[in-house]
């Protein structure tokens, strides 16, 4: 474990008031009116002690000393479930992911989901559902002799439960996903055209590489329910449909669910059919997972200078220190359903990411979407990976391997074949303690807290902006914030001092930028990234249309886009 080095020498000063905004709404503990948590140290040390206490007594002190210093500076922030509900005595879970059971196609089965649903969002987790299992709208119900009103209608049910949701966690958010070969898949693509309908799921088609294949090739494409074609239609029809509708809209997202389950390590025991609900996370039934992110920007020397260069030792500890505190995070979360509990232990998934890339990349004199920065994140990706499964090996040594490993399939993986050998030695000695160890989350708010970062993978969106923040009474606010790199540039050479070349933002860039450094980290993500394309108001269809083409080409789990529209409007605006 890294060198603990924990000491306050001053009252600690947030370096943007959006910072100390979120900590307060957020992540601050109070209860009953009482403010538990008196500082943000109080904060760090309440969660370092939550997530140690599954430790040896003779240990625990040094390894609760060991996360604490690793939080203190933002270096490695915990996903908003940990940092808000570790060492609290609330009723939520510290997982941010879940993937629902697989829907009966009954009444009482789609009912039971629901209630499932709702006790995991009432406790704090986002989820994803797989509509696909839902016999399609017009099909006969035995015994009732009547159509069935499809999965949509379902959709409509689960939506309105959501919004009736209140928790301490924020509002629930949901994930949707239903297969290309679903005959309702065309009302499924359209269905956020209506601005007042299915507010809070995100939607993704998943799409299978037998039809993508038939998209290039201009061939007819088959809709099949319980073997049976049930209507054909032109592949490319049904693309351009769903193309249409995100170029207007930003949605339907797309899932190449090949590609998931093909990558999956835990593909010898599953099959996935969704994801959580920002995508970056596929999971099998009752599936969960906690996350983390290393923050890139914190870890740069001397930025902005000629001797500019990431501490990749401080990395691979970072990472080490990370595997720990997630898996103990499984331990000691609570868990709405004892089968999401269950499965949890079998596989114990974790999802270790970063966060600061583009402000950590422009410190290094790089332009975000180059050459060399694409080098420098799949660089920084992949020592994070190794250094991912070499802690859970080691982890297995002392703690077991997850319950249902199996070292001859996990390592026919393609994402483990990949990794050094020494690493893979200590995985055939030792086994490994966690079924997936990386994924890239959106970590919009943990960014902000941490002094407003660059987000997850993405861009600089603006060297400032305006934010709107949802306040906990659901009022809206607008905060003035300052990306963390360019303030960081100020305090050393002068705010007056002009930013220098490598300063690039999201307005800056082609839509081929954010694909191309998608997929860069992918090769070294085993479980998804979320990552949002951004493109220009004005571009054209076939320009828009290629972006997917080419997330698909490159490699990627799926892909999302952004295109300045009237139905979704904006959370930033510069």
């Amino acid at each position: 474990m890294m060198e603990v080095n924990y000491a306050r020498k001053a009252p600690f000063a947030f370096s943007q008031p959006i910072a100390e905004q979120i900590w307060n709404s957020k992540y601050r503990y109070r209860s009953q009116g009482v403010d538990i948590d008196k500082t943000i140290d109080d904060t760090f040390r309440r969660v370092a002690r939550g997530l140690a206490a599954p430790e040896p007594d003779e240990t625990r002190s040094i390894v609760e000393a060991t996360f604490l210093s690793a939080m203190s500076e933002f270096k490695l922030l915990p996903a908003g479930r940990i940092l808000a509900g570790s060492g609290t005595a609330r009723n939520v879970t510290l997982s941010n992911t879940f993937v629902m059971r697989t829907i009966p196609d009954s009444v009482s089965g789609i009912m039971q989901t629901l209630s499932d649903a709702a006790l995991t969002m009432q406790m704090g987790g986002g989820i994803g559902f797989d509509f696909s299992t839902l016999r399609p709208s017009g099909t006969e119900v035995r015994g009732l002799d009547c159509p069935a009103a499809g999965p949509l209608a379902a959709m409509d049910i689960f939506d309105a439960t959501c919004k009736m949701l209140v928790t301490g966690m924020g509002r629930g958010a949901m994930m949707a996903t239903l297969r290309c070969d679903h005959p309702d898949v065309e009302a499924f693509v359209m269905a956020k055209s209506d601005r007042t309908r299915l507010r809070n799921f995100n939607l993704s088609v998943m799409v299978t590489d037998a039809f993508m294949k038939a998209v290039e090739d201009d061939t007819p494409w088959d809709l099949v329910w319980n073997g049976e074609v049930m209507r054909r239609l032109r592949a490319r029809d049904l693309w351009t449909a769903i193309m249409k509708q995100t170029y207007a809209t930003a949605e339907p997202g797309v899932l190449f669910i090949d590609r998931i389950n093909d990558a999956n390590p835990l593909g010898y025991l599953e099959t996935i059919s969704a994801t959580n609900s920002c995508a970056e996370q596929p999971l099998p039934p009752f599936g969960t997972c906690p996350l983390a992110s290393i923050n890139l920007a914190q870890l740069v020397e001397a930025p902005f200078t000629a001797s500019a260069r990431m501490d990749m030792g401080q990395l691979r500890e970072l990472t080490a220190i990370a595997v720990r505190m997630l898996d103990n995070a499984l331990d000691v979360s609570r868990f709405a359903l004892p089968e999401q509990r269950n499965q949890a232990q079998r596989q114990r998934r974790i999802g270790i990411g970063v966060t600061g890339v583009a402000d950590a990349i422009a410190m290094l004199g790089a332009k975000y979407g180059s050459s060399k920065a694409v080098f420098l994140l799949g660089t920084w990706m992949q020592s994070i990976q190794n250094a991912a499964y070499l802690a859970s090996a080691r982890l297995a040594e002392e703690r077991g391997a997850f319950p249902v490993f199996n070292v001859h399939k996990h390592l026919k993986a393609p994402s483990i074949r990949s990794l050094d050998p020494e690493v893979l030695a200590e995985i055939r000695t030792h086994g490994l303690r966690n079924g997936t160890l990386t994924t890239v989350a959106p970590t919009g708010t943990i960014s902000m807290f941490a002094g407003n970062v660059s987000s997850g993978i993405e861009p600089i969106f603006s060297t400032s902006y305006t934010r709107t923040v949802t306040q906990p009474g659901g009022e809206k606010t607008k905060e003035e914030v300052m990306d963390y790199a360019v303030w960081r540039h100020g305090q050393i050479f002068g705010s007056d001092t002009p930013l220098p070349d490598s300063f690039v933002t999201a307005q800056d860039l082609s839509p081929e930028d954010h694909v191309t450094m998608q997929a860069a980290a992918q090769a070294w993500v085993d479980s998804g990234i979320s990552k949002t394309v951004n493109c220009p108001e004005d571009i054209s269809f076939a320009d828009f249309e290629e972006v997917y083409r080419s997330a698909y080409r490159a490699g990627c789990k799926g892909c999302t886009t952004y295109r300045p529209n009237p139905v979704t409007g904006s959370v930033l605006s510069v």
